[in-house]
């Protein structure tokens, strides 16, 4: 039957035009942002006619040879100039261009200019003295293996960089060892334990990339996926949340045993450990400069799974964020939204300590417990153990930087300043008259112990008291009598460029795996309401948070990044066009539900998500922190609250009128309305934004 219809022939040489369309795109990460000189490039759409590349008007076609999948050309690029890089591909009549943005190994890329000064370790991390003033070293590579004989201990220089018990150094030059242990593989292939350990420097980090590999065999490469690893990358993020100003140390590669014995390649960065630097921007920058490094030499992952708890789930919350396709599924443990809204409720902490201390009031355990909002007052009492108020102070840097250089409000007042904010000053800018970082910290209107007050757990004098006493922070973290505020500049930056998690970018659109251990009465600071405040922020952003899976107590026999991997593979298969996060739910493999484990290990399933109600929030209860005991809501995500009129009607305990007068001269301006946004509290501008 002939079809004389116009449109039906345009449809046709749309669909022909658009299958011979000559393609050129870098597999290794953006083309504005290449790093190193070196760039995994495919070509697609050549066709049968000849194709020629060239490269600043240089022909690399050479460069090129068939992948696995023969239908497209890779080539890996080398020497390319600092700057702008023209690529041009021809076939037949056709023509595709790509520019190239090439950014020098060290960086910076996207994150602004680099910290000054900076703290060279390689010494000692036991990599020898740098080779320049950016921290480098020579890219070194190791081997170890698995003995059989798994209780014996490593010689003392190798217990440095903390090489599990167990593992062996190899030289691959000589005699092979007869007790390498073996190991069977997600594809169930036995191979020989023995690991390829790569360590080197990436924007002035340490880093490191582990896999399986027998040294007698071909690695693997863009063009050759190799036999033992099994295409699969896991990133690693460390713990911690401290200013930077130094390249820090990296827990060796080989502790993630479990993922690198079933073939999974394990890498991360010493500037992907917040205890080094707490600062996401240069997290994710350094994650996509080792990931991109990683492509080049070995080839495209298919999937790239993030892991670490603390601090690690702060990176991998917000790179997932404000960084989409650099992770595809996060396990995020000991989890927390972002540093950003944790800073608030834990300098909160040293206010309220200050407070019960100087009073007439007499203060109980319970009472200050029910004021904290945590499930017990010695939680408050580990913070201001590590955090409380030392997050924000000026002068605790890490002792690695030399404390001539730390400020001092006298003797160094232009030294370093290694608070929390003043940390991110590429991301919240300096204050035009002082010269600091913004800072974003405000509890003007805040009206501490409001739910306990209404709940009658605490009386009339000691709510006015606390709220009279509570006071805040100034500049250099000092407590004041004066309440802090927060500029609105560094709130809109630090909402719209993504600093708050917000749950949206693409957070909503990856699987997650929220895993932690229920620890609240003991006073742990990892405490199961972030978890919720995550969830709702979730929902807020996206109407669910379906495309996440909470998981209390989980016994170690089960392995998450294996079901990560199998759920991202389900994913990958459903070809439905349905949206993310529907897709992500109904693929989830069948040991991935919501539940909690008790002590004795028995599984309850259990909708997690609602945070409240249910067998999981009985066995294993969430509380919340100052602000939350302060009427904010589960979000936690207002830095700055508006505010209202005082209302008598909003306390459900009796004041006279001196006390409601004395409660007016502490909030001259109204407390804080916590059912509106908070100033300043802007949408996700966009990701991948550059400072």
């Amino acid at each position: 039957m002939r079809v004389s219809n116009p449109v039906f022939w345009l449809a046709v040489a749309t669909a022909v035009a658009s299958a011979q369309r000559l393609d050129v795109s870098v597999l290794s990460g953006r083309a504005e942002m290449v790093t190193g000189g070196d760039a995994l490039v495919e070509v697609s759409g050549f066709g049968r006619d000849s194709l020629q590349v060239e490269l600043n008007g240089k022909d690399i076609t050479r460069s090129f040879r068939p992948s696995a999948n023969s239908s497209r050309l890779i080539g890996r690029l080398f020497r390319l100039k600092v700057g702008k890089n023209s690529l041009e591909a021809r076939a037949g009549d056709r023509t595709a261009r790509l520019e190239l943005v090439n950014h020098p190994h060290t960086g910076p890329v996207f994150s602004g200019p680099h910290q000054d000064p900076f703290v060279c370790e390689t010494e000692r991390a036991g990599l020898g003295r740098p080779v320049d003033a950016k921290c480098s070293i020579e890219t070194r590579t190791e081997y170890y293996y698995k003995s059989t004989d798994a209780g014996e201990s490593l010689q003392p220089e190798n217990r440095r960089s903390r090489i599990p018990r167990g593992f062996k150094p190899m030289d691959p030059s000589a005699a092979r060892p007869s007790d390498i242990a073996s190991t069977t593989t997600t594809g169930g292939r036995e191979e020989d334990f023995i690991v390829r350990v790569q360590t080197g420097t990436i924007n002035r980090a340490i880093y490191q990339i582990a896999f399986l590999h027998d040294p007698a065999s071909s690695l693997p490469d863009p063009w050759n996926a190799g036999s033992s690893w099994n295409g699969r990358l896991v990133y690693r993020f460390g713990g911690g949340c401290r200013a930077g100003f130094r390249q820090g140390s990296l827990r060796s590669a080989l502790q993630d045993v479990g993922s690198l014995a079933k073939g999974y390649a394990v890498a991360g960065s010493s500037l992907n450990v917040f205890g080094n630097n707490c600062n996401d921007v240069i997290s994710a920058e350094t994650m996509m400069m080792v990931k991109e490094h990683f492509i080049e030499s070995f080839g495209v992952p298919v999937h790239t799974i993030g892991v670490g708890g603390s601090g690690g789930s702060m990176q991998q919350h917000l790179i997932a964020q404000n960084y989409p396709g650099l992770l595809d599924g996060i396990i995020p443990g000991a989890s927390y939204p972002d540093p950003v809204t944790l800073v608030p409720p834990v300098t909160d902490c040293s206010l309220l300590a200050r407070a019960f201390g100087s009073g007439a009031q007499d203060w109980s355990a319970d009472q200050k417990k029910a004021v904290s909002g945590f499930a017990t007052w010695k939680t408050c009492e580990s913070w201001l153990r590590t955090y409380s108020p030392s997050m924000i102070q000026p002068e605790q840097c890490s002792p690695a930087i030399p404390r001539e250089l730390v400020y001092h409000p006298e003797l160094k007042p232009d030294g370093v300043r290694c608070g929390f904010h003043d940390n991110l000053v590429n991301l919240v800018g300096r204050d035009r008259e002082t010269g600091l970082a913004r800072r974003a910290l405000d509890n003007v209107g805040v009206q501490y112990g409001l739910k306990a007050f209404n709940d009658g757990l605490i009386h009339a004098e000691q709510f006015i008291e606390l709220n009279e006493l509570i006071g805040g922070y100034d500049a250099d973290a000092n407590a004041v009598p004066e309440r802090s505020t927060a500029g609105i500049d560094a709130l809109r930056v630090l909402y719209r460029t993504g600093r708050v998690n917000s749950g949206s970018g693409s957070l909503g659109s990856i699987p997650i795996i929220d895993a932690r251990r229920y620890q609240d009465p003991s006073g742990n600071i990892h405490d199961r309401v972030r978890t919720f405040a995550t969830g709702a922020r979730l929902r807020g952003a996206n109407g669910s948070s379906a495309n996440r899976v909470v998981l209390t107590n989980a016994p170690p026999s089960l392995d998450l990044v294996v079901l990560m991997d199998q759920w991202l593979d389900a994913v990958a298969e459903d070809k439905s066009g349905d949206q993310p996060a529907l897709v992500i739910s109904r693929n989830r493999p069948d040991a991935l539900s919501d539940a909690c484990w008790s002590a004795e290990g028995e599984r309850f399933a259990d909708d997690a998500s609602q945070g409240a109600g249910g067998p999981c929030s009985e066995l294993y209860p969430p509380s919340g922190d100052p602000r939350i005991a302060a009427g904010a809501s589960l979000e936690s995500d207002v830095l700055k609250c508006q505010l209202k009129p005082l209302d008598l009607a909003d306390y459900k305990a009796p004041l006279s009128w001196d006390q409601l007068d004395r409660l007016r001269n502490v909030f001259p301006g109204g407390v804080c309305d916590y059912s509106k946004a908070g100033i300043g509290q802007e949408p996700l501008k966009g990701t991948w934004l550059r400072y």
